[in-house]
């Protein structure tokens, strides 16, 4: 069988691109490399900006937008993609890590980012008990406390001017951000540089209570933000479509790339902001996309 679409990917962006697919009454197929996957969303404690669900948490989010897509009959295929090939007909072929292979005349790729990690004791542990990788999605739940923010790249410096009531800790004594950034920082009394330190070690008991650096200083602490960047999933498609220094492939709000069929969703295209609703957005407007394409 030949689909209409493959979706590689099974978080809010695929997801939504099956069920818009669907609604077009295209054949289409979401392919995942984890059994029953929702993404990163699964990963978040709590969700407060997502309309008309304040409070829930991100895997009972993520549940509720697969069980939708399994309502609509969405056919799931749980698999890694190898390779994504085009062919002389046009058609798209996907290889498998088990040398298996399908066919579908387009293909949505909404394989995410992540978030690059600290890789240091406490991390992993405190993962939505105090530890987070995205300002705009948890800040509010700090309001009134002190939180650190590790980093000294623009993601770092934007989260800080986003954030209150917080230590910027950077291992270097100048930042890699933007300059007009660091000295509106400067100009808050909330803001204390911490620069020339390492954290040692996120502590805490049941949630984040303090950060232990190199030094044996402890600075306490309700929260840590880790603000180094994401890492776009796209070595699959590196050599098919056009990608931005930053690795994001280049794509506008329609998910179309630089290769005929082949559009993206989701946290994998340049875009400002990355959140559940533009990603679940970017998955409509692909599966649009691609309806519209195959006429």
């Amino acid at each position: 069988m030949v689909y209409d679409v493959s979706i590689i990917g099974s978080g809010p962006a695929g997801l939504s691109a099956a069920i818009y697919a669907k609604r077009a009454n295209l054949s289409a197929i979401v392919i995942e490399k984890e059994y029953e996957g929702t993404g990163q969303i699964a990963e978040s404690g709590r969700v407060d900006n997502y309309l008309g669900m304040p409070g829930i948490s991100g895997y009972d989010l993520g549940e509720t937008f697969r069980e939708h897509a399994v309502k609509f009959e969405v056919e799931f295929l749980e698999q890694e993609v190898t390779r994504i090939q085009k062919e002389e007909s046009g058609q798209f072929q996907m290889t498998f890590s088990d040398s298996s292979v399908i066919e579908s005349k387009t293909v949505i790729y909404a394989a995410g980012a992540s978030p690059r990690r600290a890789d240091i004791p406490g991390e992993k542990e405190y993962v939505g008990k105090g530890v987070s990788y995205c300002a705009i999605c948890d800040g509010s739940f700090y309001r009134g406390k002190k939180v650190a923010v590790l980093g000294g790249g623009d993601t770092a410096l934007d989260d800080a001017a986003y954030l209150a009531g917080l230590y910027v800790i950077h291992r270097r004594k100048e930042f890699r951000g933007a300059v007009v950034t660091v000295e509106k920082l400067k100009e808050k009394e909330n803001v204390t540089f911490v620069l020339e330190h390492q954290v040692k070690e996120i502590t805490g008991k049941a949630k984040v209570t303090g950060v232990a650096l190199e030094d044996g200083t402890v600075i306490d602490v309700d929260g840590v933000f880790v603000a180094f960047g994401s890492v776009p999933q796209t070595a699959l498609v590196k050599d098919l479509v056009e990608l931005d220094p930053a690795g994001y492939v280049k794509a506008d709000e329609t998910g179309e790339t630089s290769l005929a069929g082949l559009y993206v969703a989701g946290d994998v295209r340049t875009k400002k902001l990355r959140q559940v609703v533009t990603a679940v957005s970017d998955g409509a407007n692909a599966a649009t996309a691609v309806a519209e394409y195959l006429k």
